[in-house]
């Protein structure tokens, strides 16, 4: 299919940008200044022991592997995405839109609800198609999908809504490992990465139109 074509070209310059801007960054630890472990004192900052869900077993797991859990801990998210084979077309449409130094920058901190390659086919080849070929539209609903705070699993049941980057609101129902974000399931969350939280879901969240 074209998109396909389309998808692998762009996938492999994604690739490329995000080791570009993943090496243009601080290198991280997980330390703060005074040596104590980071992950254990800032707000919603989670470790690869929290991650809950039914999908989980699918990402990596040899710990060597930058698209582990063990290995997207260091990362930006948008590097951390880059390796991990769940979320290849979210990355591909995240280049496209320009976004990859914004979900990059290690001096922000953000919740992403990661929607999974199959969330993208779902749509359709030519919905898909012309999602990525609009920067505009494709930029409004990546960001839908950024919480600009850092939340776990608690904080986002506890909100209930979220304001995202985009400007809209997200709904969270459900407790445990059963969320739901609108009408998305959470399939893997509580993902640790070097500056967000992540959960990946099934289903690609669509802005309401004005």
């Amino acid at each position: 299919m074209r998109v396909k074509r389309n998808l692998a070209f762009l996938s492999a310059s994604a690739a490329v940008a995000l080791t570009v801007s993943a090496c243009g960054g601080d290198a991280h630890n997980g330390m703060t200044t005074d040596g104590h472990d980071a992950q254990q004192t800032q707000a919603g900052v989670t470790t690869v022991d929290d991650v809950f869900g039914e999908a989980c077993g699918a990402i990596p797991q040899d710990p060597s592997d930058p698209g582990s859990l063990d290995g997207m801990v260091a990362d930006p998210v948008a590097t951390a995405a880059s390796n991990n084979p769940l979320l290849q077309t979210l990355v591909t449409a995240v280049t496209e839109a320009g976004l990859v130094d914004t979900l990059n920058d290690t001096s922000a901190e953000y919740t992403v609800f990661a929607p999974t390659n199959d969330a993208f086919d779902a749509l359709g080849e030519d919905t898909l198609n012309a999602v990525l070929a609009d920067q505009e539209q494709l930029t409004s609903i990546l960001t839908y999908h950024v919480i600009p705070e850092r939340h776990d699993r608690d904080a986002i049941i506890d909100a209930g809504e979220l304001e995202t980057i985009q400007g809209e609101t997200l709904t969270i129902e459900g407790s445990g490992d059963q969320l739901t974000v609108n009408d998305a399931r959470v399939l893997c969350g509580n993902i640790p990465t070097a500056n967000a939280t992540v959960f990946v879901i099934d289903t690609v969240l669509m802005p309401p139109q004005d």
